[in-house]
């Protein structure tokens, strides 16, 4: 929970000096149900990027990343032991914390202000570069590229499905980042990878 209200503080102070007068902080934030026009779309969208975009985390990014340094190490090897505290990591810890700042503040703001294109880019490329970041002693400059990509264009297609097929709500990407991140963490509790 600390990491979700320290991700929380910068929307939060933004909403009380900016925003308070318009809306919650929460629905400032794209807290509310999801509007899909198309469900049968959205729904195969939604299959599709996860697929996406766990083939890179569990397959290309181990390639060039030391395993122990993975936020899924905790889990190696444990079984379904871990299954609770996999999902509060993927749906609290990370997810959540990650999908507030990320699709729920910086998305919104940068749309607003460049267009989706421009906006949703830079916001993905400021995902990316968080996570490439936190690598780069442990998987170098090439690694760190590699991995700075793979999240990037993750946070893209986040933002992507939040903006364009859930009508501003960040409950998909939400949902997309915990499944991801339970995926990778199920690899490691059996050991798969």
């Amino acid at each position: 929970m600390l990491q979700v209200i320290f991700f929380s503080i910068i929307p939060f102070l933004w909403w009380v000096i900016f925003w308070r007068k318009e809306a919650t902080f929460f629905k400032r934030l794209g807290f509310k149900r999801p509007v899909i026009q198309n469900k049968a779309r959205y729904l195969i969208i939604f299959a599709a990027t996860i697929i996406l975009l766990s083939i890179p985390s569990l397959f290309i990014i181990p390639l060039f990343v030391d395993q122990s340094v993975l936020a899924t190490t905790q889990f190696y090897g444990q079984g379904a032991l871990m299954l609770a505290p996999a999902l509060i990591y993927a749906f609290l810890q990370t997810g959540l914390s990650e999908e507030i700042l990320f699709r729920g503040f910086l998305t919104k703001r940068l749309i607003r202000k460049f267009g989706f294109m421009v906006g949703n880019g830079l916001q993905g490329l400021l995902f990316g570069l968080m996570h490439g970041v936190l690598f780069v002693s442990s998987a170098g400059m090439l690694g760190a590229i590699i991995i700075i990509l793979i999240t990037g264009m993750a946070g893209w297609l986040m933002g992507w499905i939040n903006e364009k097929e859930s009508d501003g709500s960040i409950i998909s990407s939400w949902l997309l980042h915990g499944i991801v991140n339970v995926l990778a963490s199920f690899f490691a509790m059996f050991a798969i990878i």
